[in-house]
């Protein structure tokens, strides 16, 4: 079997940029991902990335696949990494379709969304019920539908679908809003959108697809007949096919100022990390310095 210097996993803005020093250092190596862009993909308007004063998710994400492609990155679409191991002086991946190993590995591989947990929720994911704004906004055009959370991410859903729905319940368990204050402040000026503090979902109803939800708002049950319903809760990390490597309270890689994890080899960046801000600059910084220090590892001991 072919070892590679280094496998990278995941292909949003860490795994992109680790994958570009990676192709300027001349290593040897791969990008194993389930898609291109990651998180990043699925985020609306993004003013706060170095040298765009605006782009969209999509645009941003389009930008990355094309930096790969000048590069001609291996990349290992559409497969998902299940398991990880160091053994002796290699670490073996296992995925959905093959087996591969690499003298080191970067952990790029970001964050999932939480689930809600509620009656429902299973029953009507597709049908009514979806975790991506950016993707399936557009399907809900002229309805009513309910965004759950308080943070960036529902925040941007729901400025995204003030452009296509018809009214948007906002329900936010928190007391008040806690995402970016410029974002806050236009989804409280926005006369479409009913914003419900102290509110949780309860149970997600209906036939085929979704008619309503049963939510608890303080302290009163309420019926919301709704349409649509985009669950942004909150993100967990992609971490299941790394049992061996140390982790932090909320799941996430514990990683030093030089991306090493607790196994030498093994480096991590971005989201999926215990670094402290998730920003995609962030992400895309620590893809390049994880990758610097993959490669220096490589270089010590004469790989």
């Amino acid at each position: 079997m072919q070892i590679y210097d280094l496998i990278i996993i995941g292909a949003g803005p860490a795994g992109i940029t680790a994958s570009v020093y990676a192709a300027r250092k001349k290593l040897n190596f791969l990008v194993i991902s389930l898609d291109i862009g990651g998180q990043a993909a699925w985020s609306g308007d993004i003013e706060n990335y170095t040298g765009y004063q605006f782009i969209t998710g999509p645009e941003l994400a389009q930008k990355f696949q094309e930096h790969l492609q000048k590069y001609q990155i291996v990349l290992k679409e559409d497969e998902v990494v299940l398991e990880l191991k160091k053994s002796g002086t290699v670490v073996r991946l296992k995925t959905n379709k093959s087996e591969y190993v690499a003298r080191a590995v970067i952990i790029a591989s970001g964050k999932r969304s939480k689930e809600l947990g509620v009656v429902g929720e299973k029953e009507f994911k597709n049908r009514g019920l979806t975790y991506c704004a950016i993707c399936d906004g557009p399907l809900f055009s002229g309805k009513v539908v309910a965004v759950i959370g308080g943070g960036n991410s529902a925040l941007d859903a729901v400025l995204q679908l003030i452009k296509i729905a018809q009214k948007i319940y906002l329900i936010n368990s928190a007391p008040e809003l806690f995402g970016d204050a410029i974002m806050c402040q236009k989804v409280e000026t926005e006369t479409k959108v009913t914003i419900l503090n102290h509110s949780q979902v309860m149970a997600v109803l209906g036939e085929r697809f979704v008619q309503s939800i049963k939510i608890s708002s303080n302290g009163k049950e309420l019926m919301l007949a709704v349409q649509g319903v985009f669950v942004e809760v909150g993100l967990t990390p992609n971490v299941n096919f790394a049992q061996d490597l140390e982790k932090n309270e909320l799941q996430e890689l514990k990683i030093d100022v030089n991306n090493q994890t607790n196994i030498a080899g093994i480096f991590a960046a971005g989201d999926v990390t215990n670094v402290a801000e998730k920003q995609i600059i962030i992400a895309a910084g620590e893809g390049a310095k994880a990758c610097l220090s993959a490669s220096r590892y490589l270089a010590r001991n004469n790989f």
